[in-house]
């Protein structure tokens, strides 16, 4: 089992900047992918950034540019560290962990924090 708690949300003007947290604690061994996804009320989840253990990222485009997600395995941790951020970024927040199928294809995510961009 692997647990998830994102911190580090909460309201920014436009313009400004947050860095989200995930602190992960559990059985990681099988884990190799690692990434944000947020979510909207009656909207579906979706990807923002992902990294895997190679240090490959992979970003949607609406944050290419603005977003960076990192990972600090000595501390068991992700990061996402948002700039220049709009108001369609305000959104619930979600971090997720998971493992390629030839690892047992786990999945995991963490109970959400949400950011909010107004004025």
């Amino acid at each position: 089992q692997v647990q998830l708690v994102e911190s580090g949300g909460g309201l920014v003007q436009p313009g400004g900047s947050l860095r989200l947290s995930c602190a992960a604690s559990g059985n990681l061994f099988s884990i190799n992918n690692m990434g944000w996804y947020r979510q909207t009320p009656g909207k579906e989840r979706e990807l923002v950034a992902t990294i895997n253990t190679g240090g490959n990222t992979n970003y949607a485009e609406s944050v290419e540019g603005r977003f960076t997600i990192s990972i600090d395995n000595a501390k068991k941790s992700m990061y996402l560290k948002m700039n220049s951020l709009k108001s369609e970024d305000t959104a619930d927040y979600y971090c997720r962990v998971w493992s390629s199928m030839a690892l047992g294809g786990y999945s995991y995510w963490g109970q959400g924090t949400q950011v909010t961009v107004s004025s």
